[in-house]
């Protein structure tokens, strides 16, 4: 005789529909992505859900014969970074005889319910950071999710792809400090992004290791005219940096623009290291120093652990895992030893 507390009982569509205050008819047409539900509540459902931990899996009787596609949720598709990782999630996809769908995530549009309209194996969700309350309507839904790249630390307990942001940063300044540079400006991307300040901060630990004090870090989020904006700033100074890091190889082609204005050579100037290796860090003139991170194997690798179950008895299942593929240094021929100017 078991003397512990007896199980819990598994939530139920009523329980969501009592504690939302409406019916269950209405709770099921939220969670099938219908359109005929105020936003209001929408709203009250999904945090409904998430409050009582309902989830369709633990009711499911026969399992249904899965669907032939994936959700691919991504801000953007614009640029070689996003092409990178939608490319590695249809090579796995294709494996698999998988279709893949495309859902652009825009203000004031609710992508969880436009997802939830038709059947999916799951979503992989790029550089976008779901709510808990939208993780738990898809949970609710029996909808896997696979973050990658989340811009900050997730609500709940999802599984995630990433990089060793903070190794790669502190590989960047490592070369610089090889070479023998010792007045550095970062560029970094928005303040609020993960990613962006691992990398300043490995940059950084990387600093203090060698006993230099704390270098000018200046944002750009992310873009190249803003990127050139802050590097004339610097470059023009009076004690100018003589190598600059940026945390991504399209702000890096932006301190291009930048020394080009002010007729600076590159690495003789100013030496530039990037991260990423996107195509534009090979194109670029001189070809680009830069961290690679591999963006098509993140794609790859989240599509992989979105179609692998936790336990193969019960499909709708998944384990939480998280993934941090290593960064590299790749050199390349914009950077050299300072000379003193």
């Amino acid at each position: 005789m078991n003397g512990g507390e007896p199980p819990k009982a598994r939530a139920t569509l009523a329980d969501v529909a009592r504690t939302a205050g409406t019916s269950v008819p209405t709770v099921s047409k939220v969670l099938r992505g219908g359109t005929d539900v105020s936003p209001m509540m929408r709203t009250r459902v999904m945090d409904a859900v998430r409050h009582v931990g309902y989830s369709r899996s633990a009711h499911a009787g026969a399992e249904e014969d899965p669907a032939p596609l994936i959700d691919l949720v991504m801000n953007h598709v614009h640029g070689t970074w996003a092409n990178g990782v939608l490319t590695g999630v249809e090579h796995v996809a294709t494996e698999a005889n998988l279709d893949v769908v495309i859902t652009i995530v825009r203000e004031g549009r609710d992508w969880v319910t436009r997802l939830l309209r038709r059947p999916s194996r799951g979503a992989i969700v790029v550089l976008v950071d779901p709510t808990s309350s939208q993780l738990a309507t898809l949970e609710g839904a029996r909808r896997r999710v696979v973050l990658v790249t989340p811009m900050s630390e997730p609500q709940s307990d999802v599984s995630r792809v990433g990089v060793t942001n903070w190794d790669g940063g502190r590989a960047a300044a490592e070369h610089l400090l090889g070479l023998g540079h010792r007045r550095f400006t970062v560029i970094a991307g928005e303040r609020g992004h993960l990613y962006s300040r691992a990398r300043v901060d490995g940059f950084r630990s990387a600093l203090t290791s060698a006993g230099l004090g704390r270098c000018e870090v200046v944002h750009a989020d992310w873009d190249r005219e803003l990127a050139a904006s802050a590097a004339f700033r610097a470059l023009e100074a009076s004690s100018p940096p003589t190598a600059v890091f940026a945390c991504s190889d399209v702000m890096a082609v932006g301190v291009y623009d930048a020394a080009a204005r002010l007729g600076l050579e590159i690495p003789g100037d100013v030496s530039v290291v990037g991260f990423d290796d996107v195509p534009e860090a090979r194109w670029a003139v001189p070809a680009m120093t830069t961290i690679r991170q591999p963006i098509t194997e993140m794609g790859a690798v989240a599509t992989q652990m979105l179609l692998t179950p936790a336990n193969p008895s019960s499909p709708s299942t998944q384990a939480v895992a998280r993934v941090d593929l290593a960064t590299s240094l790749i050199v390349r021929a914009s950077t050299g030893a300072p000379r003193m100017r």
